[in-house]
């Protein structure tokens, strides 16, 4: 579960250009786009502009560059020319990216226009939740630190976090060991060793935790039909703590007193 450091190097350089990706998405007016004309537009950045390959595209049969959750989606949103953004909409993008061998994954929740206050919160403390247990990464903190810090954050605001959907190891696969509950007790689970990479990936209801598939087999959605928000960033285990590989420009922009700050 570990990586070498030439690895950690390749793995970073998939993060960068991933983290590009979310800065091209930033810099589009989302309101009108169709879910699939943000898929296509996507693909054409990661193929021909950055000479990389989609990950998620292919794999276990899926057939699209990204995951395109909207409003009550929780995950694994198929992108649609029917699926179209409108103003006050929330949507998360999930996208991986694989370059010389290695696959860094990250997403973000958009807020679409005007977005009304209740979605605009669920949405920021869903921000805020991955990077309270980004902020418990260290070798020789466990993994149950890490959900239970989520968790906490997401309970305190009035949140749940779904269960049935975890953080991964990631490398040369897209889905390794271990796998990254974001829930749990402090002090409990696998001790974290400096080279490990792995993805955090908190996804917070604003009702009940409780979540089903819908008949396209791929979409999962909230069973009351409230919003669901999710942010994810692949980190890396060092020496002095952690390694955030897939940083957006608007993060890096930020500096690192801003990130725990409400998500734009």
């Amino acid at each position: 579960m570990t990586k070498q450091p030439q690895e950690l190097a390749l793995l970073a350089e998939s993060g960068r250009l991933l983290a590009s990706v979310f800065g091209l998405l930033d810099r589009t007016s989302l309101i009108g786009m169709s879910t699939l004309q943000i898929n296509e537009m996507a693909e054409r950045f990661i193929v021909h502009d950055l000479q990389a390959r989609p990950a998620s595209k292919g794999q276990y049969g899926y057939g699209f560059v990204l995951n395109s959750s909207v409003n009550d989606v929780v995950c694994h949103g198929v992108p649609s020319q029917s699926d179209v953004l409108r103003d006050g909409d929330i949507v998360n993008f999930d996208i991986t990216l694989e370059k010389n061998g290695y696959i860094a994954d990250s997403s973000k929740t958009y807020l679409v226009g005007n977005v009304n206050p209740a979605a605009r919160r669920l949405v920021h403390t869903a921000y805020e939740a991955m990077w309270m247990g980004i902020r418990t990464v260290r070798a020789g903190a466990r993994l149950g630190d890490i959900g239970w810090a989520i968790e906490r954050h997401a309970k305190r605001n009035g949140y749940s976090v779904v269960r049935e959907y975890c953080g991964h190891g990631i490398g040369r696969e897209m889905h390794e060991e271990p796998q990254i509950l974001h829930f749990g007790k402090p002090g409990t689970g696998l001790t974290l060793r400096e080279g490990m990479v792995f993805t955090i990936e908190p996804m917070l209801n604003q009702g009940r935790r409780t979540v089903k598939t819908q008949a396209d087999g791929w979409t999962v959605v909230t069973r009351d039909g409230l919003l669901s928000a999710q942010f994810e960033h692949t980190v890396a285990v060092t020496a002095s703590g952690v390694s955030v590989l897939t940083l957006r420009p608007d993060e890096l922009a930020a500096g690192p007193l801003r990130r725990l700050a409400p998500a734009g």
